[in-house]
């Protein structure tokens, strides 16, 4: 192991840094109204995600400090704690209903969304496994079926909840993962056939998801359904124009988009900073993908070169995500946008992969 440098990634840091700064400020002005109304506090969003922001910020500069390579030997054992919760928040009396899922466990105020934790624990046992059995991924039976095996099975358990977003994005992680290990294009041909009649199947077996496909086709054959947050989200963008109606001066938080400080916080941001605003947030994350790749480029072995590509992979794909549902591009998945959004275990998350990334960045040679 070559020595370590004497500081992290600072453009990174400072970039993570800003996102966050940003969505503390968007939480607020997107929350305030329905804060007042349910909670008689305007701040009371904003609060939680300021406490949420402390403990995020606390974990990424501690496990910044963390040897990575310290993952490699948990991997597994996380991996499997992720497992046992995952069948324990499908438990009555043990995981908690919000929104009609079965995702979190916790009491009171306080809880955790497992699939959160899943997205990294699988990240962490794929950097290992492929740095070790790189050469077996290029056999179908050997290599690719097993991997992306165990990755179904967690995305199965996930579905039960049901929570299409959060698997989406472990899957993504995982295929991207995989590619980048030297899988052969032929074998995820055959297999994407394979997702895609299986997609089909999650798709006929529950209506509404057939219902946010058709809504996602054409949101106005059903204005005041399926297709409202979409279309509420397109009144957002369409207002803002070139500057924006101003910060707090949103009309579509009153009331009209639904939840909009958590999955669309983006709409928001538009509406209120406008294009301008918009763009700027997303060179901040092109920013933070550059910066995460070239880490993955320098890292000094294949562990760290998996870990980094596939947390920051992580990032990118539900950015992608969540921006594409915002501008009508993707179906409504439930994706929150990383360090904007609200929300205790994903943001924690987000940020303590950072920290991972942070560390892989005082070793890495770019």
């Amino acid at each position: 192991m070559p020595a370590t440098r004497s500081t992290p990634d600072i453009i990174m840091i400072v970039v993570t840094l800003l996102l966050l700064s940003i969505g503390i400020i968007m939480v607020y002005s997107a929350s305030a109204d329905l804060g007042l109304y349910k909670f008689d506090d305007a701040f009371f969003f904003a609060k939680r995600q300021l406490l949420f922001a402390g403990v995020g910020i606390a974990a990424m500069f501690f496990i910044m400090n963390i040897n990575y390579m310290t993952w490699r030997v948990w991997s597994k054992i996380l991996l499997i704690i992720c497992f046992v919760l995952l069948i324990a928040v499908l438990i009555p009396g043990i995981g908690m209903v919000r929104g009609g899922a079965r995702s979190w466990i916790g009491v009171g105020a306080f809880s955790i969304q497992p699939s959160e934790f899943m997205k990294l624990a699988m990240i962490t046992f794929l950097a290992k496994y492929l740095s070790e059995h790189q050469k077996k991924i290029t056999s179908l039976k050997k290599g690719l079926v097993p991997t992306l095996g165990l990755v179904m099975i967690a995305f199965g358990m996930i579905m039960l909840q049901p929570d299409l977003g959060t698997g989406a994005v472990m899957v993504g992680t995982s295929i991207v993962m995989v590619f980048v290990a030297g899988a052969r294009i032929s074998h995820f041909v055959g297999m994407a056939l394979i997702g895609l009649i299986g997609l089909a199947g999650l798709i006929i077996s529950a209506p509404y998801r057939i219902k946010r496909i058709t809504s996602f086709l054409d949101p106005w054959s059903d204005p005041l359904g399926s297709g409202f947050q979409i279309i509420q989200s397109l009144y957002s963008l369409g207002p803002g124009g070139l500057l924006g109606l101003g910060l707090g001066q949103s009309r579509q938080k009153f009331g009209y988009l639904p939840e909009p400080q958590t999955d669309f916080i983006f709409a928001i941001l538009s509406e209120e900073l406008g294009f301008i605003g918009a763009v700027f947030v997303l060179i901040l994350f092109s920013l933070l993908l550059w910066r995460g790749i070239r880490i993955a480029l320098g890292a000094p072995d294949l562990f760290g070169s998996f870990l980094a590509i596939g947390i920051i992979g992580m990032v990118a794909i539900q950015v992608m995500i969540n921006i594409g549902v915002v501008t009508g591009l993707m179906p409504v998945t439930g994706i929150t946008l990383p360090f904007l959004s609200y929300g205790g275990s994903s943001l924690t998350l987000m940020l303590a992969s950072i920290g991972v990334i942070l560390n892989i960045s005082r070793y890495s040679r770019y």
